[in-house]
């Protein structure tokens, strides 16, 4: 059971490298094992098992006596579980929960602890998603990779780990939901707000205005979240 966990622990690991953090892109190779099972601190049975898991996700592939590498499906990965919200709304509900639970907590830590470099790559993410609402593109990516800055902010190894299923499953909701202009403009002046409390270290403030994000997205999406 132990190797299992720790298996599964390294793939959550790797997926955040890939999915997430974007260490790793689309059609490169994955380093060697021992590197990499090194850089991990897990045994080469460990890291096979966990590419294996990744490879049946369709996050990696690989190719026999060339190596391992990163899936051209990664950049439209957007089930994790989600993928027909119709059928699953009592579980994105049970999500946008954990999302008000969590994400406020993780903006109160990142303006605590981010360091100027970091606080710069929040705010410049941010812009992105501001960019993409006025252009009228889409801004799944963009809102992903800001909130994926504000979790690395945070400094919290654990916090990270619950990043990809939620950067997943909200990302398959803003595709399919039908309120896709509403939450565009919410998400445009909720970010506003929050960017603003984080370049005056309002640690309080961005705690307040994340929560305020979150409820605004459960009532668009008409969740029912009490």
């Amino acid at each position: 059971m132990e190797k299992k966990n720790l298996s599964q622990q390294t793939a959550d690991r790797l997926y955040n490298m890939i999915v997430v953090e974007r260490r790793l892109t689309p059609g490169e190779k994955l380093p060697n094992e021992v590197d990499l099972a090194r850089e991990l601190g897990v045994s080469r049975t460990t890291l096979r098992e966990a590419l294996r898991v990744l490879a049946a996700q369709n996050v990696l592939e690989i190719r026999r006596g060339r190596g391992t590498f990163v899936s051209q499906a990664v950049e439209h990965i957007n089930d994790f579980g989600f993928s027909d919200l119709d059928q699953v709304k009592g579980q994105l509900r049970d999500l946008f929960e954990l999302r008000r639970i969590f994400e406020p907590s993780a903006a109160r830590l990142a303006c605590q602890r981010a360091t100027e470099e970091e606080l710069g790559e929040i705010l410049s993410r941010g812009a992105d998603v501001d960019a993409c609402i006025r252009a009228g593109r889409d801004r799944t990516r963009a809102d992903r990779e800001f909130h994926a800055a504000i979790v690395r902010a945070t400094h919290n190894e654990f916090m990270m780990r619950l990043l990809p299923m939620i950067n997943q499953a909200v990302e398959a909701a803003v595709i399919s939901g039908e309120h896709k202009e509403q939450l565009a403009e919410d998400t445009r002046r909720d970010h506003a707000l929050l960017m603003d409390f984080f370049r005056k270290r309002d640690a309080d403030g961005a705690e307040h205005a994340m929560a305020i994000h979150m409820y605004h997205s459960i009532d668009v999406m008409g969740l029912g979240v009490s």
